[in-house]
């Protein structure tokens, strides 16, 4: 018994040690593009408020240094599973993402990327408004909320404990419901487009969206900023679904400056 143990172990690890290396590599790379990416996103968006509404991060630098701090070691954790479950699509087939376009009915490929907005939108609902309770929030989100006013650059302000919960997400949907890898992409854009956008203190969509029918069902900067000036209320990510549904959409909220 003994014997073949130890030989088993001798046998398993050549081939275990280059795996678990290959993981490790690609988490950190995953991170690192996690990183560049936001940096690009939100020094864009950042570039943009600079334009559109100059003065408007006046007085922020220490902060805006803290909200890219956090980020950054939030990319960190928000890169690892991404990159493990990469590497197992590539190399083990680990996962319902797809490249074939013809795999699927074309009609499919804009309901699943609605399909991923729903689903993540109702996990962020929950464990967003988690966070608010007392405990949550002095131990994790008091970081995120920490910015006042949020920039553009505290789309990823996260606790370490925070940015778990959202950097599973994503990657665990991928074993359960197919997508198009150029599907995936597009949930990844809208994702990082809106965390960014709805973030930066002002809103870059025209009025008559967000203020008609449709910004009645989405999640805007002009909502979400009312979520950051009363906390107990519009907790959504991309839809207002679940704060309707639930009594917590306060509405629209305003800016000190660039007013709708």
């Amino acid at each position: 018994m003994w014997g073949y143990s130890c030989v088993t172990c001798c046998r398993c690890r050549p081939i275990a040690l280059p795996m678990v290396a290959a993981l490790i590599y690609s988490a950190l790379v995953m991170s690192v593009i996690v990183g560049v990416r936001y940096l690009l996103a939100s020094g864009g968006f950042a570039l943009a408020t600079r334009i559109r509404q100059p003065g408007l991060y006046r007085g922020l630098g220490a902060q805006i240094r803290r909200e890219i701090g956090w980020s950054l070691a939030a990319a960190l954790i928000y890169g690892a599973p991404a990159g493990i479950v990469a590497w197992g699509w590539k190399e083990q087939g680990w996962t319902r993402i797809y490249t074939d376009v013809a795999a699927f009915p074309l009609w499919y490929l804009p309901l699943s990327v609605l399909l991923y907005l729903a689903a993540h939108d109702t996990w962020f609902y929950w464990t967003h408004r988690a966070m608010h309770r007392p405990t949550l929030f002095r131990t994790a989100h008091a970081v995120h909320h920490a910015s006042r006013p949020p920039t553009a650059w505290a789309a990823m302000s996260f606790h370490p404990w925070e940015a778990l919960t959202g950097a599973v997400v994503i990657p665990a949907l991928v074993f359960v419901i197919p997508i198009h890898v150029g599907a995936l992409a597009c949930v990844l854009t809208i994702m990082t487009v809106m965390g960014v956008s709805n973030h930066m203190g002002w809103e870059m969509f025209p009025r008559w969206m967000v203020r008609g029918a449709i910004g009645g069902w989405l999640i805007t900067a002009s909502h979400h900023q009312r979520h950051h000036d009363l906390y107990a209320c519009n907790y959504g990510l991309y839809f207002r679904v679940w704060d309707r549904l639930c009594g917590t959409d306060r509405g629209l909220g305003d800016f000190a400056k660039g007013r709708l």
